[in-house]
């Protein structure tokens, strides 16, 4: 079923503002980033307090991985209908079962959480981070999908409501829960989460709308048939797409750029719990000014972004904001200098929220740009997880860098800084190869490009 396109109406500068595809993908947004607080900031502060190591913290970020392999089950979730679930539509029947098992596992940390077993916990958090994984594939298909091939100009908007939706969705319960640990432990602070869960959930589904699907399907080649023919269609088709569609050179600089940009930001973002917890802030101040703090911030400076990739474009963005978060981790430098300090914090927090939700933003935009429609989870799903591994893969040793310093963070945030700038010399060359070849296609200017073909 397809929605019919609403009216920008007087407030075209904002269309989020009276658009619901985009409201819409706001909510998925937050429903994809509610389990990054599950497994991520909570869980790390709870491994925390039950005495785990800074080393230990690290590595258990290696399910985090999950999102660096989920493009191998991509196609599954474009073309492969559920059993019974199908009747929902191709992407809400897999957010269906996703959201159930992340809703079932949330409630099951409350009982065997790392209070109870370690093992269990690990168990647990890997059954949620494969069930979100699987579910952004649909997400970020149908944010891509449910834009119209005739409005690009929409696409950095809906980048950015997706990225405010999960800055909600890790930062607001986060907050809450939070500023509660301390009082009432994390077991019920989990179980509270889990039904705040279940509740977001049935809002969203209720609510959805299944978007088109990609047309210009390919018939199996002759003698290919069966399992080996759809391995082809949709596997190396969506490879084999992508190549050709922006030539061999083009393509490996985006796959390089790609890995490289999220690295310093995710080694910082890995740690910096345990950071607040070490330079002295309570778990209540981490609430208020980590999370709470930061979360308008970031919505506003996202809405900012999508209208800045509309209309100067997504690479002059991604420049700006690769250079504004080498900055900004320096600040966390700062903060390990004069210590537990909450006005130094909160110059943190801010410059943080607006130098994330800019490159965030122009980031989704950018690999949104370079999807094809036929092959939409497959192609996204892909290029993501080649981003993520340099978040989730290389960061999972920032533990071990925290300790081989011997626990200097101010050179730990430092080197986090450094980080972001081979990605930044790529992103040059990338724009002047893009041009040469085909400027009207490069997202760097006023002219929206188009949304690429489905092949």
């Amino acid at each position: 079923m397809t929605e019919q396109r609403q009216s920008h109406g007087p407030l075209g500068i904002l269309p989020f503002l009276n658009d619901a595809r985009l409201w819409r993908i706001f909510l998925f947004g937050a429903l994809s980033g509610f389990p990054w607080l599950l497994i991520g900031s909570a869980m790390t502060l709870w491994l925390k307090d039950e005495g785990l190591s800074r080393t230990s913290i690290g590595v258990f970020g290696l399910l985090f991985s999950v999102w660096t392999v989920n493009f191998l089950w991509a196609p599954i979730i474009d073309h492969a209908r559920l059993p019974w679930l199908h009747r929902l539509g191709q992407r809400r029947s897999w957010i269906t079962l996703c959201l159930t098992v992340l809703v079932a596992c949330s409630a099951l940390l409350a009982f065997f959480g790392p209070h109870v077993s370690i093992a269990a916990t690990v168990a647990l958090c890997f059954a949620i981070a494969l069930a979100s994984a699987t579910q952004d594939l649909a997400i970020d298909a149908y944010r891509i999908t449910v834009i119209g091939e005739d409005e690009p100009e929409l696409i950095g908007h809906g980048a950015a409501m997706a990225t405010c939706g999960w800055w909600t969705g890790v930062s607001l319960p986060g907050a809450v829960a939070f500023q509660f640990s301390d009082a009432h432990g994390w077991p019920p602070i989990y179980l509270a989460l889990a039904v705040l869960l279940a509740l977001v959930s049935l809002l969203a589904l209720r609510w959805f709308r299944e978007p088109p699907r990609g047309t210009g399907a390919q018939s199996p080649p002759p003698g290919q048939h069966g399992a080996i023919g759809w391995f082809n269609r949709n596997y190396l088709g969506a490879v084999g797409e992508f190549f050709q569609r922006n030539g061999a050179r083009l393509a490996f600089g985006l796959l390089a750029f790609i890995f490289l940009f999220k690295i310093g930001e995710a080694f910082l973002g890995r740690m910096v719990v345990v950071f607040y917890n070490e330079v002295g802030f309570s778990d209540a101040e981490i609430g208020t000014y980590a999370k709470a703090l930061g979360l308008p911030v970031t919505i506003a400076c996202a809405l900012a972004a999508g209208l800045f990739s509309g209309r100067f474009g997504v690479v002059r963005g991604l420049l700006v904001a690769g250079i504004a978060m080498a900055a900004t981790n320096l600040l966390f430098a700062w903060v390990a200098v004069v210590g537990p300090d909450v006005g130094a914090l909160s110059v943190a927090v801010i410059a943080d929220g607006v130098t994330s939700a800019f490159s965030t933003v122009a980031f989704v935009a950018f690999i949104s740009y370079y999807t094809s429609r036929l092959h939409t989870a497959t192609q996204y799903g892909a290029l993501a997880s080649l981003g993520n591994a340099g978040r989730n893969l290389v960061a999972a040793a920032s533990g071990f860098l925290v300790d081989a310093l011997d626990g200097d963070w101010a050179a730990f945030f430092v080197l986090t800084s450094v980080m972001v700038l081979p990605s930044l010399v790529i992103l040059v060359w990338i724009a002047r190869v893009a041009v040469k070849a085909s400027p009207a296609e490069l997202p760097t200017g006023k002219t929206p490009p188009p949304v690429h073909r489905s092949g």
